[in-house]
């Protein structure tokens, strides 16, 4: 680092809590290096004085301390001085342990063994974190959300966050429910991380890109001595992602694994493999059962613990913080830092989003990879969702009327400094819509106004009056 960046960090004061001298010595040095002052302290008693006393502008923690906990020292930290920022080390590297420090507040947290580099470079996002009481509130959520493997505060995610507690601690089969894109990988491998087969392995299988005459064979072994993904999860989780892409023999032959009808030991134990079952698809089974697709016992074997993912635009409130995140991780995985302003996260809102939370996570790291701008606004963000338009599924044709009056309106919001248009927008639009639509209309009836009237469903009276009221030209018929 340059000499007045070292300057300039010379007013920011560090403080270090960590019973291990070694992490302390590491810290120091390198924060020492950076120009910042540095405290270090082996003890929870001693950091908690010096916080009380009005020190430090960031404090860098262990969770597990001789005297005391992180866990019970952070909320009196943050009771004390709730500006002060908080990054929280720990060798426990689980989901939990992330989900807990950021429920009491923390900054950010750092697993341990750290990289030097990440840790410094959260050091200076806390001390150079926004001054916007809000701002910092939502940086704080963007980083607590990168780590969790699903982001949402709506009404709608708060329902899976219930169904999902519920299901960790049981061992139930689990059919998860969603359009491609909205996470269900994620939700397996969350209850795979945060149940009781957390130490097996957790092994997918995805039934839509496999070859349907070599899914058997994946799934239960090719020949002698090659075991196939149902013995490979043994003691773990076996994931089947498209359930409802399974061949129908596939089908049978895994009914009769679970009925115990057809052995399938595992060599090296001698008993049958032992897996917790999560299947998900995007599609509707019980049509595939009507028409001869699937099988009925099979889907009620897999039914017991249902659970379904709202599609994105049922969700919309969640957009800003999933926007975030994503920024945030875009950056953690090498790409150019980015921040994205009120005007842009409005105009996503508005975004149909058909590959739901993959197509948003995807459209954050193109706009972080291809744009300069260290701002996302809302004209960048109208530019690419207009060049990467994904047809409506199982539309082959061109966009409907709705959705051309979409994205023109999408452009428009986003073309408005605090991306909401003047008063009267709605007699603005349909005066727009309604004086091609009679100009067209005149035009095809050769100006024949009762004709025309009769076409659009109005009195030839109100009619008159739009003309004169619009501006209509007349026209005596096409050329």
């Amino acid at each position: 680092m340059n000499t007045a960046a070292n300057a300039a960090n010379a007013s920011k004061k560090i403080l270090i809590a960590d019973d291990d001298s070694s992490i302390r010595l590491v810290l120091s040095q390198a924060f020492t290096r950076l120009g910042y002052q540095v405290r270090a302290t082996g003890n929870a008693t001693t950091l908690l004085k010096w916080v009380f006393d009005g020190e430090g502008d960031l404090v860098v923690t262990d969770v597990v301390m001789p005297d005391e906990n992180v866990f019970d020292v952070l909320p009196r930290i943050r009771k004390e001085r709730p500006k002060l920022p908080v990054i929280v080390m720990s060798a426990q590297n689980t989901l939990l342990t992330a989900v807990s420090a950021a429920e009491i507040g923390a900054f950010d947290y750092v697993p341990k063994p750290f990289d030097l580099d990440d840790m410094t470079s959260a050091a200076r996002r806390a001390l150079a974190r926004p001054a916007d009481p809000e701002a910092a509130k939502a940086q704080a959520r963007a980083v607590r959300d990168e780590r969790l493997p699903l982001i949402g505060r709506s009404g709608p995610m708060q329902d899976v966050y219930r169904t999902i507690a519920r299901l960790v601690g049981a061992d139930l089969t689990v059919l998860i429910l969603g359009e491609s894109g909205t996470g269900k990988e994620l939700v397996a491998r969350a209850l795979h991380d945060m149940g009781r087969r957390r130490d097996g392995k957790f092994v997918v299988i995805n039934l839509a890109a496999v070859p349907r005459e070599r899914v058997e064979a994946e799934l239960f072994g090719r020949e002698e001595g090659d075991f196939g993904k149902l013995r490979e999860a043994d003691g773990g989780t076996l994931f089947l992602d498209e359930i409802g892409d399974m061949p129908l023999d596939a089908q049978t032959r895994r009914l009769r694994v679970s009925d115990g009808s057809e052995p399938a030991l595992n060599p090296k134990t001698g008993r049958r493999p032992n897996v917790r079952l999560i299947a998900a698809t995007n599609r509707d089974l019980r049509a595939l059962i009507q028409q001869g697709l699937f099988r009925e016992d099979l889907f009620f074997r897999l039914n017991v613990a249902p659970i379904r993912l709202p599609p994105l635009r049922d969700r919309v409130e969640d957009i800003p913080d999933l926007a975030r995140a994503f920024l945030l991780r875009a950056s953690r995985e090498g790409l150019p830092s980015k921040t994205i302003d009120a005007s842009a996260l409005e105009r996503l809102k508005l975004h149909a989003w058909p590959g739901n939370v993959r197509e948003l996570e995807n459209l954050v790291r193109r706009i972080c990879a291809l744009y300069a701008e260290e701002l996302i606004s809302a004209r960048i963000v109208e530019r690419e969702l207009a060049e990467h338009q994904a047809p409506t599924p199982g539309q082959d044709g061109p966009l409907s009327l709705s959705q051309l009056v979409e994205r023109h309106l999408g452009g428009y919001f986003a073309e408005q400094p605090d991306g909401v248009p003047p008063a009267g927008l709605y007699d603005r639009v349909l005066e727009e819509i309604e004086r091609p639509l009679i100009q067209l209309t005149l035009s095809a009836t050769r100006g024949n106004q009762v004709r025309a009237a009769e076409i659009l469903g109005l009195n030839r009276n109100t009619l008159r009056k739009k003309i004169q009221d619009l501006g209509v030209e007349m026209s005596r018929g096409r050329r």
